[in-house]
């Protein structure tokens, strides 16, 4: 995979290359390269930005040079993807590149999302400041682009850059070889709609808190069906809307048991809170 960031801030980037991200880059797993969008004015006061139409408070990032700058970002990405094609002796063309732009005004970023980024041989990240991007930005770039407007949360940064970063790790650790054991991809918080069951290890008392019993047990049956009851009483208790809605097929009747304990009933095959 090759992921290309565009900031005028490129040394926010830099945790990018450490821990398991980093290693990936050495390994060849994944290509990351960061742009300074302020390489693409020609002002001798590098300006991105200006007053915005119509008035309001704050600067609005000029058109110009963000053109310039996916275009380069592009050339790079459709070069290297034809390159692989030669390589691998593949006729077809490539796949339009997808430029995530992260927006308050965007698609919540979630689990599901990140899996689906991940099967990207190539993203870009458009890192906006101030009161955001010309939207000419994203209308020109959407003939080239798959342009996805995506937010981190119902809540407002100064810019992109810690959103790009959360985004970029959540995306590359789903890649293929950047995490050690895959089967620690598949038991954790959202992968099943469902959060985490708490973890422990050694010693298996400490300050007066003991191991639940179950996981000293060595018996793997019990132990997978405390895990999933924590999972539902952990969702119910901290985010319970993951549970609206939810396919009452996927719980047998354990689990069920333990809903109804927590207020759920099932309607139309269903979960709801009673």
């Amino acid at each position: 995979m090759r992921i290309d960031v565009v900031s005028i801030f490129p040394e926010y980037l830099a945790p990018l290359a450490l821990s398991l991200l980093g290693r990936a880059q050495e390994d060849g797993l994944l290509t990351l390269a960061v742009h300074d969008l302020r390489e693409f004015t020609f002002d001798r006061h590098r300006t991105v930005d200006d007053t915005p139409y119509g008035g309001g408070a704050g600067m609005v990032m000029k058109a110009e040079p963000w053109a310039l700058a996916l275009e380069a970002v592009l050339a790079e990405q459709t070069g290297e993807a034809s390159a692989a094609n030669l390589h691998d002796g593949a006729s077809v063309a490539p796949r339009r590149p997808v430029l995530v732009v992260p927006s308050p005004a965007g698609a919540v970023f979630t689990q599901a999302m990140a899996y689906e980024l991940a099967e990207e041989p190539t993203l870009a990240f458009a890192c906006g400041r101030y009161e955001g991007i010309d939207e000419r930005v994203l209308e020109w770039a959407s003939e080239a682009f798959d342009v996805r407007p995506v937010s981190l949360g119902d809540y407002v940064l100064n810019g992109g850059e810690v959103a790009v970063m959360a985004m970029v790790e959540a995306i590359g650790r789903l890649v293929p070889g950047v995490v050690g054991n895959p089967e620690s991809l598949v038991e954790e918080s959202h992968s099943d709609g469902l959060l985490e069951y708490p973890v422990y290890t050694k010693p298996s008392s400490w300050r007066g808190h003991e191991v639940p019993e179950v996981l000293l047990s060595g018996n793997h049956g019990k132990i997978a069906t405390w895990r999933l009851e924590q999972q539902l009483r952990r969702t119910a208790a901290r985010r319970p809307e993951l549970l609206d809605g939810a396919d009452a097929a996927a719980y047998g009747k354990a689990e069920r048991a333990v809903l109804r304990e927590l207020g759920y009933e099932v309607a139309d095959g269903r979960l709801r809170r009673a």
